[in-house]
This record gives C-alpha cells, structure tokens and sequence, in this order.
C-alpha cells in the first residue's frame, strides 16, 4: 500500500440509477463522466492532476491537493447546474439526469490492487448517501444538491471566496456507523428529517418535472373535493358522542350507525325502509329501520 497522500475528494452520484433499464444507465453514465470532464476543466484540473474510480451510478476523483479547491467549487455551483440543465433539456422522460455530489478534504493511501483507502474517504462516502442530502434534492426544482465537508468548510467556504458565498452553506449532522459527521449543505435544509431513510424512490413527480422531484401538495384534510356532492348531515343535538363523525377523509368514525341516502328507494336485505321514516332521500334515516325483515326499534 502506498502512502497516505493529501487529496481533495470528489463525489459524484446519479439519483434513481437503478430505476432505470440497461440502455438508459448506459446513457446516464455517458452524460455523468462527460459532466464531470467539462467541470473539472472548467476550474483548471486537467486528468494529469486526478485519479478517477468507477462505481457504476458514481464517480470517484482523487485530486492532486495542489489543485484550488475554490476554483473547483465554484465551478461545481456554476457549472454543473448549467450543463445538467442542458441535458435535461433535449432529453426524454426516462433519461433525466439529477446529480448528489460531495467535496471533502483528507489523507488517500492506494492499495496493490488500486483500491482507495482512507477514513477520509469513508466519511465522505457516508455524506454521499447522507438521508439530508438525498431529501435536498428529492425536495428540489434543481438537479443538483452539493455537499461539503465540516474540514472544507473551516478552510476554505467560511471564507467567503468569490463565488463561494459562505451564507448559502447551512450546517447539518449526518448519522453513521462511527458516530455523527458534520457537514455543510449548499442550499437550504430540506423539510423532511435528517434520520428518515426514502433511499432513492422518492415520494412521486410532479408534472413536467425531471427525475426524482416531489409530488404537488395535497389539500387539506378538511378541505371538501371539488365534485363532492353528498349532502352533508348536520348534527341532530343530543350529546356529541351521538352526532356524524367530522367531515373529511381522516375523521374517526360515528360512533353510532347513521345512513346517508342521495334519492331512490334505499332497500336492506330485499326489503323497502319505509313506514314512519323521515328525510330518506338525501336525509338521515330516523326512527324504526327494518334491516331484512327483522324489526330494530327502541325496544329491540
């Protein structure tokens, strides 16, 4: 094994991977290293200057500590989200293409057999798959969320570089098996909880969106349906136990049986309710029922 050598670490991962079939992986793949290339040159990284690992939906780059990192973010928060933007512009549905990406900082050793390895490197892959960094962009209109790590952020974001504005980085702490990592999220704090796991499903899309964005809210609760035309049943006194549950769709139910009828002869078992019932139609049947043929009155 070689020596521990000083790297910047960059993380790259495409969000639903595996949702997609053979063809489109293939092309998602294409588009993640072209991506990657054309944002690495932009900040002045050439390949002489960086060692690359495949890990099938992610790429891997282990970057000479001697390249600045500033241009590198910088050219993650610009030029990433332009060129995802153009792809996803010219391509279908299926083939939409949103990226996780994190930087980190640390000490790389590489093996005999050219594996990577380094506690450094462990964490970062452990804020790769962060649950606060997959709710980012699951939450996003953006197809890319970007992370960094807490020794990142001490040298060099708080800093307030040119095109690193430090305010836009808000502190989160990410679970793991060692214990909690600190980190920094570019962007706001998703709503949904740090410790909540969704993996890479997502909770829906919205139309005309790409990839893995949510779902449009739903009304309230006790909001009624636009088409809903039951007539509503206001309570006929007596104690509260004994009126219709609340309206909308997570009421508990009534404790008591209460029918509700829009027109037409209402029938139980083959036989017609009828005799002293009142308000049968688009009303609450009151009174003797019978349920059947077998009589249900006060004193059944």
């Amino acid at each position: 094994m070689s020596d521990p050598v000083s790297r910047t670490i960059l993380l790259l991962d495409i969000e639903r991977y595996s949702d997609r079939d053979d063809v489109e992986q293939a092309y998602l793949r294409r588009m993640l290293y072209d991506i990657t290339d054309r944002t690495l040159e932009s900040a002045g990284i050439d390949e002489t200057r960086r060692l690359r690992a495949d890990r099938g939906d992610s790429v891997m780059e282990l970057i000479d500590a001697s390249a600045p990192v500033t241009a590198l973010l910088r050219a993650l928060l610009t030029e990433v989200p332009v060129r995802l933007k153009a792809v996803n512009r010219m391509a279908s549905r299926s083939a939409q293409i949103r990226l996780r990406g994190v930087v980190a900082t640390g000490y790389v050793a590489v093996d005999l057999h050219d594996g990577w390895v380094g506690s450094d490197l462990n964490h970062a892959c452990r804020l790769l798959d962060a649950d606060v960094l997959r709710a980012a962009l699951r939450e996003r209109t953006a197809d890319f969320a970007l992370c960094v790590s807490d020794a990142l952020y001490a040298g060099v974001v708080r800093h307030d570089h040119p095109g690193i504005p430090a305010d836009d980085f808000h502190r989160v702490t990410v679970a793991s098996k060692n214990g909690p990592l600190e980190a920094w999220l570019h962007g706001p704090v998703p709503e949904v909880a740090a410790g909540e796991n969704h993996g890479d499903t997502g909770e829906g899309e919205a139309q005309g969106g790409s990839g893995d964005r949510p779902a449009p809210r739903t009304p309230a609760s006790d909001a009624p349906a636009p088409d809903d035309r039951e007539e509503r049943v206001p309570p006929q006194g007596g104690s509260p136990e004994n009126s219709p549950a609340p309206d909308g769709t997570r009421g508990a139910p009534a404790p008591g049986v209460v029918f509700h009828f829009n027109g037409g002869s209402p029938s139980f078992g083959g036989s017609l309710v009828g005799h002293d019932q009142h308000g049968v139609s688009g009303g609450q049947v009151t009174g003797d029922v019978h349920l059947g043929g077998h009589e249900r009155g006060d004193g059944a």
